[in-house]
């Protein structure tokens, strides 16, 4: 999934981190996360091998709102107990991991990574701390989509990753808001609002502030506008070369065009998507927002987050342009104690079987071939959004994804770009042109040393 960024689940992280502020929260983290280190045999002698697994976001495989695939396996397989210790925030979780893989210490037996870190997470300088799954756990890596496991295979070819999702975009709009603003309710006709142009969705958002219902806003957030609108280019923060230059990207340049327009326009709510105090996740019980950008990952957070009182409020019409925001893999760090069975549960939490169960709960649309095409997938609908064709929706939008180039710099480059960047002008009035010069001194100052 993401986050994020945003992820793509994305990938928030709070204002304006010092390095030194930076590595306490993550040293903290790590002390309060400390029992999830690697698995041990457990409790009182019963040889129990207690696999933990750490995860951002929702990646839909738990016990109380997703697919219950943990009780699945524990079923399966008796002499196993799966933890899982989840963080919202996936900028956060990625600066601990990072910092736990440069201690070999506190790591889960099985870590989640987000596709805008799994360039570093390959790359030379962690290639080397992760099991090669396609040697190890009998995962079938010609299940997966080519293009996805290329993104999580190193210089000298381990597959350091399985694909958990992949996130192609759609847009999920509040039914009610839209009526009560005179915009159509129709799923067809709120897609030809902004069909081909994201200048379109700017100025169908104008239209619904016109009339919009006191202490609303038509968009939740033009950070996450920004990652959509990148998430449709196909030059986004690397070049073809998969170097990071994110300041001569036609993708970036557009989508802070976008976004800055969108914040100093008047028609956000002005909220940090993944906030730790949960103000974005209130917006969607309380109806602050009538839009939001709606990678399949979104569908299963708006959920639980708007609650069963709205179940019914919410739709799903095709993004102005297509793309791909997010998705995830998991990973198995070698110094854990149970490399075999972490390897073994996390090929199996990612075959196809299990990739249809939690589309089915969850909304997450699945990175391998069989079950993307299937029909399980294809003509699914989730409980929550009604009669919403979401695996129509979400299968077409998914067709027309193409892998683009990515950088090991990428997910530290959105948070910038977004955290400090584009929220600095929603909520501080911060001129575009100075914010962009604030994320170019952060760029300098943290990574292109």
């Amino acid at each position: 999934m993401r986050t994020t960024t945003t992820a793509t689940a994305t990938t928030a992280r709070g204002r304006r981190l010092t390095a030194l502020t930076a590595l306490a929260a993550s040293t903290a983290l790590l002390a309060a996360c400390s029992s999830s280190g690697s698995g041990t045999k457990a409790d009182g002698g019963s040889g129990t091998v207690t696999l933990r697994i750490g995860t951002f976001g929702s990646f839909g495989y738990d016990n109380d709102t997703g697919a219950k695939l943990y009780a699945e396996y524990e079923k399966l397989h008796p002499g196993i107990k799966i933890v899982e210790s989840n963080v919202a925030d996936g900028q956060k979780y990625w600066d601990t991991l990072k910092l736990r893989l440069s201690r070999d210490s506190g790591l889960a037996d099985i870590q989640a990574v987000e596709v805008g870190y799994v360039a570093e997470a390959t790359g030379p300088g962690l290639a080397g701390k992760w099991v090669d799954l396609g040697s190890t756990g009998g995962a079938d890596l010609g299940a997966y989509l080519d293009w996805k496991t290329k993104q999580a295979t190193t210089a000298d070819g381990k597959v350091i990753g399985l694909g958990t999702d992949i996130g192609p975009m759609a847009i999920c709009y509040n039914k009610d808001l839209f009526a009560k603003a005179g915009l159509p309710t129709d799923r067809a006709q709120v897609g030809a609002l902004w069909a081909g142009s994201w200048d379109r969705f700017l100025e169908a958002g104008r239209g619904y502030q016109a009339k919009a219902p006191e202490g609303t806003a038509f968009h939740d957030s033009a950070s996450g506008l920004f990652n959509a609108v990148v998430a449709s280019e196909p030059i986004q923060y690397a070049d073809a070369k998969g170097e990071l230059d994110y300041r001569n990207s036609p993708g970036v340049k557009k989508a802070w065009s976008i976004a800055t327009t969108a914040a100093t326009g008047g028609i956000t709510a002005k909220l940090r998507q993944f906030d730790e105090k949960g103000t974005w996740n209130a917006g969607f019980k309380n109806n602050r927002f009538a839009t939001v950008a709606c990678p399949s990952w979104m569908t299963g957070i708006i959920k639980d987050q708007a609650g069963p009182e709205n179940q019914g409020k919410w739709d799903i019409a095709p993004a102005p342009v297509a793309g791909n925001w997010g998705g995830s893999f998991l990973a198995v760090p070698k110094s854990g104690g149970h490399v075999k069975e972490a390897a073994e549960l996390a090929a199996w939490l990612t075959a196809p079987a299990q990739h249809a169960k939690v589309f089915a709960v969850n909304g997450n649309i699945p990175s391998t071939k069989e079950t993307l095409s299937s029909p399980a997938v294809r003509d699914a609908t989730l409980p929550f959004f009604g009669d919403t064709p979401v695996g129509r929706i979400y299968s077409e939008a998914a067709a027309g994804i193409k892998a683009v180039p990515i950088s090991r710099w990428d997910g530290q480059v959105k948070t910038f770009l977004t955290d400090n960047g584009i929220l600095d002008i929603e909520q501080r009035g911060t001129d575009p042109a100075q914010a962009w010069s604030n994320v170019d001194k952060l760029v300098d100052d943290k990574i292109q040393k």
